[in-house]
């Protein structure tokens, strides 16, 4: 089977490729280029910008590292714009409403599976896989695809992908649904990965310090 891959350059995504590489699936990776740090919107004390820990150019060189080391074609896509208008605004819009966000619901959804499902339908890959620690399963009674979580309770992130449609169900693959993190990064390092150590990252990838307040002052 071709599978297109969604690779952040961290252990989860990496790993995902192993385990499906393993199982003599076709693979085609891509990274996304989401936000410019540059821009300064999250800085530390000396106002210098703080490198984020996800999606930024650092990342995506990790993620060409770990599709050079296992042999499958790789790309990148540009979606700053797309971004921001989609994930970055809103988030800044509910905020300032009183209200708690979680920008990555939005953008799993409308934009990283969007994407990719695109994308992978005209490369002719029939799934998309991720590093999500989640599950998904047909129910053939009530002919629906259904959002577990995953296996391993201490790394759910089945939370971050409930606004999946249906047909974004169907090709989506989670490798990593039965796996933890430890177990995960042995894999990674089995296979001679670069990443196997690499720290995770938690904070929202567009505010790297946790600072909302600062950076909706400073974006605004």
């Amino acid at each position: 089977m071709r599978i297109a891959v969604a690779m952040s350059g961290g252990v989860d995504s990496s790993a995902a490729a192993a385990i499906l590489q393993r199982q003599g699936h076709e693979l085609v990776g891509f990274s996304m280029q989401l936000w410019n740090q540059r821009r300064g919107l999250s800085v530390d004390e000396n106002g210098a910008p703080l490198p984020s820990r996800c999606c930024s150019l650092d990342d995506v060189y990790d993620a060409r590292r770990v599709a050079e080391e296992l042999g499958f074609p790789f790309y990148v896509l540009n979606l700053e714009r797309e971004f921001e208008q989609d994930v970055v605004k809103p988030f800044v819009t509910s905020y300032l409403s009183g209200e708690t966000p979680i920008p990555c619901v939005s953008c799993n959804s409308r934009l990283k599976f969007a994407s990719l499902d695109r994308l992978a339908m005209s490369l002719g890959c029939e799934k998309v896989a991720t590093g999500h620690y989640a599950r998904v399963e047909y129910d053939a009674a009530a002919n629906r695809h259904r959002l577990f979580r995953g296996r391993n309770r201490q790394k759910d992130q089945s939370y971050f992908l409930w606004e999946l449609t249906q047909d974004q169900l169907s090709r989506a693959m989670f490798p990593l649904t039965d796996m933890s993190k430890p177990e995960v990064r042995e894999l990674a390092r089995e296979h001679g990965l670069a990443v196997a150590e690499k720290a995770e990252s938690q904070e929202i990838c567009f505010v790297p310090d946790g600072n909302y307040a600062g950076f909706i002052d400073r974006y605004l």
